[in-house]
C-alpha cells in the first residue's frame, strides 16, 4: 500500500477533532509532523496525538524530507502564502476553507498547483458526509423530478467570546470581510454547487447590522445553476432566533435539510414522506480525506478540488460586492 506522511500547518482547534485524528485514522495516510507558530503549543499538539515532529517554522515542516503532503489549517488570510510555498516544494496540499478571503487569491493558489500538476484538495468535506451523499442520490435519482429552486436561512447570534470583544478571526474584516458568512455560509454555498452544478450567477447585498465586530454580520442573495434552476440564501448573526433550514423544490416534491444542525433529511412528495437520521462520523472531515487517498491512489476523483474550492470564494466574493 501507498503511504503518504502529510504535515499540518495551523494545529489549531479544527484539528483537535474535526480533522487532524483522520489523518492518522485513514489506512495509507500518516501524520508525522505539525506546526504552530507558538512552538509549545505545537509541542503540546504532536505529544497528545502521538506526532512525531513539532514545527514553529512552517519552513521547516514544508522543507522536511519525510513529510509527503501538507494540510493548511491556518486562518484564511495566510492560505495563499503557505500555499505558494507547498507548491514549490512539489508537494500535494490540501487547503481548509474558505479557500483564500478572495476570489483572486484562489485563482493564484489554483494556477501554481496546476503548473507543477500537483493534487490541490479543498475542506470543503460535506461533499463526502454520508448526509449529504443520500441528498445527491435522491435528487440523481429524480425523486423530486426537474429541479426548479433551493432556499437556505441561517441565522443565529452573537457568542460569548464576540459580545466581549475577544480575539476572533472569523470577526475580523482584514481577515475574514464576510465574518462568520466566510466560515460557515462558505460550506452550504460549495454544497449547493456541488448537488445542482456551479453557480452562473449571483447577486447579493451584506451589511454590518450589529456593529458588535468589524466584520459584515447580515446578507441576502439569490443566484442561479445550470439549467436555470433558481436559488436564494439569507444569513443573520445578530438574530434572537437559530435557524438553519435547506429548502430544495422540484417539480414532484422537496428536499429538505440542515447544512449544521443535527436534523433528519426528509425526502417530501405527493405519494410520501420518508426522513432518514444519517450522524455525521466521529472525525467529521474522515470521509473528505478517505477520498483524498482514493484520489492520490488513482482509485476515484475527489469532488472538492482546488478549483471547486475557488469557484465557492468567487460565488461570495459576488454576494460580498466585491467583484
Amino acid at each position: 500500500m501507498k503511504v503518504f506522511r502529510w504535515g499540518i500547518i495551523g494545529c489549531g482547534d479544527v484539528t483537535e477533532v474535526k480533522s487532524g485524528p483522520a489523518y492518522q485514522k485513514v489506512e495509507g495516510f500518516e501524520l508525522v509532523a505539525v506546526m504552530r507558530r507558538d512552538f509549545e503549543k505545537a509541542q503540546d499538539y504532536a505529544k497528545r496525538h502521538g506526532v512525531p515532529r513539532a514545527y514553529g517554522d512552517a519552513d521547516e515542516l514544508i522543507a522536511d524530507k519525510e513529510v509527503d503532503a501538507v494540510y493548511i489549517a491556518t486562518p484564511p488570510d495566510s492560505h495563499e502564502y503557505y500555499a505558494l510555498k507547498v507548491a514549490a516544494a512539489g508537494k500535494p496540499c490540501c487547503i481548509e476553507k474558505p479557500m483564500a478571503p478572495d476570489y483572486a487569491s484562489c485563482e493564484r493558489i489554483v494556477q501554481a498547483f496546476a503548473e507543477k500538476q500537483l493534487p490541490l484538495f479543498t475542506a470543503y468535506y460535506r461533499r463526502t458526509l454520508p448526509r449529504f451523499v443520500q441528498v445527491k442520490k435522491w435528487i440523481d435519482k429524480g425523486e423530486i423530478g426537474e429541479l426548479r429552486h433551493v432556499r437556505w436561512h441561517y441565522s443565529t447570534g452573537p457568542n460569548k467570546k464576540d459580545l466581549k470583544g475577544l480575539p476572533n478571526w472569523r470577526t475580523e474584516a482584514e481577515i475574514a470581510p464576510g465574518g462568520y458568512f466566510d466560515d460557515l455560509a462558505s460550506h452550504g454555498l460549495d454544497l449547493f454547487n456541488y448537488l445542482l452544478g456551479d453557480i452562473v450567477d449571483v447577486q447579493g447585498i451584506s451589511l454590518n447590522q450589529q456593529g458588535l465586530y468589524t466584520a459584515k454580520d447580515a446578507f441576502t442573495a439569490c443566484w442561479t445553476h445550470p439549467g436555470g434552476v433558481t436559488g436564494s440564501g439569507s444569513w443573520n448573526f445578530g438574530s434572537g432566533v437559530h435557524e438553519d433550514v435547506v429548502e430544495l423544490y422540484g417539480s414532484k416534491g422537496k428536499i429538505a435539510f440542515a447544512i449544521f444542525d443535527e436534523q433528519p433529511v426528509s425526502l417530501i412528495t405527493d405519494d410520501t414522506e420518508e426522513q432518514l437520521k444519517v450522524p455525521h462520523p466521529a472525525t467529521i472531515q474522515q470521509p473528505h480525506v478517505q477520498a483524498m487517498y482514493n484520489d492520490l491512489t488513482g482509485q476515484s476523483t475527489h469532488p472538492s478540488t482546488g478549483k471547486t474550492g475557488a469557484h465557492a470564494s468567487w460565488v461570495m466574493d459576488k454576494i460580498l460586492g466585491k467583484l
